[in-house]
């Protein structure tokens, strides 16, 4: 996960670009720590949605196939 310190920053830098006084350097700061921002969600997303399975009201496991593949490929 990102850093609380960055995050801090990107929020900064948000509030400045709508007050319209952001810099170049200062957006190209923003850009990367956007990126940044949205790869570490992204991997946590996929890491948690990977590691999930679905049961149905009956005790079925609903779990879709490609999740399960990929689970499969985790362990070998």
């Amino acid at each position: 996960m990102l850093s609380e310190q960055k995050i801090k920053r990107i929020n900064e830098l948000s509030k400045k670009a709508k007050e319209g006084n952001l810099t170049e350097n200062e957006a190209k700061e923003r850009t990367q720590l956007r990126k940044e921002y949205l790869d570490s969600f992204r991997s946590s997303f996929r890491n948690t949605i990977e590691n999930v399975q679905i049961i149905d009201a009956t005790g079925n496991d609903v779990t879709p196939e490609k999740v399960k593949e990929i689970q499969r490929n985790k362990l070998n």
